[in-house]
């Protein structure tokens, strides 16, 4: 039986959505599952994991965790590691692993497969996908079994409400760090410091391309986003017009979201934006071009002029 660690992340004790995106991955593995969190507020935060199913939660807790620094949190992963031996590590794919999670691998001598859309078992082991060149092709790896394998997983490859509920017990560790020697200490969450929306926690999404045509037409789909009470994002044309800013696009370049619904409004559908919405549980797309490559990941399809389409919705919605 293969031995699954899951790292999550947290916040003030509220765990980051693609924590659970990532317990579900670790679940869907089907095997022996330790889930860990660390940082101030971690204790808040494994009571909300304990409500999940898994073997066992553990929190560690050290002075050195209290702010997050890469080296700290490298040094409680690789000894949280040798203690509990898993065959895989899973990790969200946020920008705070981005960070460490490429030393951590290095510290254990390991490989670190990043971004993955997809994990699973076989006869001989851990077989993990992720795209290549833009989300144009797929790569498939399999991990030897010479020590665990490291990976990260991107978001809305796995829904968080596909995280099963059970009851897990929590433990409190004081990690062995050692001596960790000088670190740099980060300033402000690059999210939270340089975005005005984290769209990847929006359950609802109305984005925008250019079949708009021009800026002053995104008056149209500001009030379907409205209506819907969704947040309104954008292709890349959008962004780079300077018509929405970039905190709000979507795709391969933007943010990568999972929303419920994902109504996209005049977006053709290449594939450099399918990348960052092909998650959603729902899509909805409206465009006049009956042979947009944006019908084939759509769920719901609207063959129609927008500026016709769209205020009709409107008008439904607001009665």
């Amino acid at each position: 039986m293969s031995r699954v660690l899951v790292v999550t992340e947290q916040n003030g004790g509220v765990l980051h959505k693609m924590s659970l995106e990532t317990l579900a991955a670790g679940q869907s593995l089907g095997e022996e599952l330790t889930v860990a969190v660390m940082g101030s507020g971690a204790e808040a935060a494994a009571q909300a994991l304990a409500g999940f199913k898994a073997s066992k939660v553990v929190v560690m807790d050290h002075p050195a965790l209290g702010v997050y620094t890469a080296s700290a949190s490298v040094a409680a992963l690789a000894w949280l590691i040798a203690v509990e031996k898993p065959d895989v590590v899973l990790l969200p794919h946020t920008y705070q692993t981005r960070d460490f999670a490429p030393r951590l691998a290095a510290r254990l001598g390991r490989p670190l497969v990043s971004d993955a859309v997809s994990v699973g078992l076989d006869e001989k082991g851990l077989i993990v996908e992720r795209q290549l060149f833009q989300g144009k092709m797929a790569g498939t790896f399999r991990c030897d079994s010479s020590g665990p394998a490291i990976v990260t997983i991107q978001a809305g490859a796995y829904r968080a409400d596909q995280a099963e509920a059970g009851t897990a017990p929590v433990s409190i560790v004081t990690p062995e760090l050692g001596e960790l020697g000088p670190s740099a200490v980060p300033g402000e969450p690059y999210r939270e410091s340089a975005r005005t929306v984290d769209l990847s926690a929006a359950e609802r999404i109305v984005a925008a391309g250019r079949g708009i045509k021009e800026e002053g037409n995104l008056e149209i789909v500001k009030e379907l986003a409205e209506a819907l009470g969704a947040e309104l994002a954008a292709s890349r044309p959008i962004c780079d017009n300077g018509w929405l800013g970039m905190e709000r696009q979507v795709g391969s370049s933007g943010q990568t979201v999972a929303p419920k619904l994902y109504v996209a409004v005049g977006i053709s559908g290449a594939i450099q934006h399918i990348v960052g919405m092909k998650g959603s549980k729902c899509i909805v797309a409206i465009n006049r071009d009956p042979e947009a490559p944006i019908f084939e990941s759509a769920d719901y399809g609207i063959v129609g002029d927008l500026f016709d389409v769209v205020p009709a919705i409107v008008k439904e919605l607001k009665g």
